[in-house]
């Protein structure tokens, strides 16, 4: 795939920034593929979710981002960086075929399972099967990310913890969900018992 400079730009400096604001602790870096299809899936809690993995990996990660982003005076920055617009209100078909493309050139897109962010109580919220289905589509691995923590200055438990890639295989679409969110939450729960 062409390499996208100003994603390399901003890699380097907003991920200098993310890292002297927040402080983020990263565990398991190495378990992002240096090449071949990929899809790095996590849990969703805050809108910087992205920043932890974007600076774990050299690759051009992109992500898919709600629509009302690319109606924002940000816009210009969501295209630039390679970010996918999905709308939510209805089976984003466009935004499915840009993600694929992406897999099928050997590239690396990052999902939230969740489809938005999890303001709620529960630990998780429903894995809509995006992630899973693409994957089966196009043999890419799924990468597991658990992000725990607080997103405050310099802060004491924000942790990225990646785990093993995985692929779909000859799993129903259904099991494979399950797989995946039994591994993003495990992650997590290692995050938080480690964070005690």
């Amino acid at each position: 795939m062409k390499k996208n400079r100003f994603y390399r730009f901003a890699r380097v400096v907003l991920g200098f920034v993310f890292k002297l604001y927040y402080h983020p602790k990263v565990i398991g870096k190495e378990n992002i593929l240096k090449d071949g299809a990929i899809i790095v899936a996590g849990n969703h809690k805050h809108v910087m979710d992205q920043c932890g993995i974007i600076i774990s990996t050299k690759r051009e990660m992109h992500y898919m981002a709600k629509k009302e982003y690319f109606d924002s005076k940000y816009a210009w920055f969501f295209r630039k960086t390679g970010c996918i617009s999905v709308d939510r209100s209805i089976h984003d078909e466009v935004a499915k075929a840009k993600a694929l493309d992406v897999l099928k050139n050997g590239g690396a897109l990052g999902i939230f399972p969740e489809g938005t962010r999890n303001k709620t109580k529960e630990f998780l919220l429903p894995f809509k099967f995006g992630c899973v289905s693409m994957a089966k589509k196009t043999d890419a691995y799924i990468i597991p990310f658990g992000v725990t923590g607080d997103y405050k200055f310099r802060s004491k438990n924000l942790v990225y913890r990646i785990g093993k890639p995985f692929k779909v295989g000859g799993r129903s679409l259904e099991e494979a969900n399950k797989k995946l969110e039994k591994e993003i939450g495990n992650l997590m729960k290692l995050n938080l018992k480690e964070n005690k």
